[in-house]
């Protein structure tokens, strides 16, 4: 047995049959609605809670990361669109074209993603042209993340019914 028999036996690439593939999933969509805008979703609760310091460190906090989301999103938007169609392209066919299971994870994990960072710098340019700022800034923390947690759940959902559907045509294959 060689070493690539032996690293691809002890790390199975059929994703779906995979327990941590399924940990790393919930992993992934808890801290992307843990991390609103860069700002951690406790601070907005807080925020929330108590007027005073907590609110004035969560508004620094936000305007930092929407100052940092639009100046990437205006320098790099082109390159960072084109880059991310290659990659979701080249994964979909990787994985409903060529049937690589592991692509079909990445896609069904990117594709959403992709959704919640248009999702992100829409956000971030609205906070910045109404100029948000108190309860309603932190409405409009609220509501992205309750899109992101509806983006997460259908994304959840889909890849359990596309992952249950590979696992039990791979078992009735052979």
């Amino acid at each position: 047995m060689d070493w690539y028999s032996a690293v691809f036996e002890m790390i199975d690439m059929r994703s779906f049959s995979n327990l941590w593939f399924w940990i790393a999933l919930a992993v992934f969509w808890s801290s992307i609605n843990h991390w609103v805008l860069g700002v951690p979703w406790d601070m907005v609760l807080r925020a929330r809670r108590h007027e005073g310091q907590p609110r004035e460190d969560m508004q620094d906090l936000v305007r930092i990361n929407v100052n940092r989301i639009l100046y990437i999103s205006e320098q790099s938007a082109t390159l960072m669109t084109g880059f991310a169609f290659f990659v979701l392209t080249a994964l979909l066919l990787l994985g409903f074209v060529y049937g690589r299971e592991f692509a079909q994870a990445l896609f069904l994990m990117g594709f959403p993603l992709s959704i919640v960072g248009v999702l992100t710098t829409r956000t971030a340019r609205i906070i910045r042209r109404e100029e948000l700022a108190g309860e309603a800034l932190i409405k409009r923390l609220m509501r992205h993340r309750m899109a992101t947690q509806l983006i997460g759940i259908v994304s959840i959902f889909i890849t359990a019914m596309w992952g249950m559907l590979q696992n039990f045509t791979a078992s009735a294959l052979g």
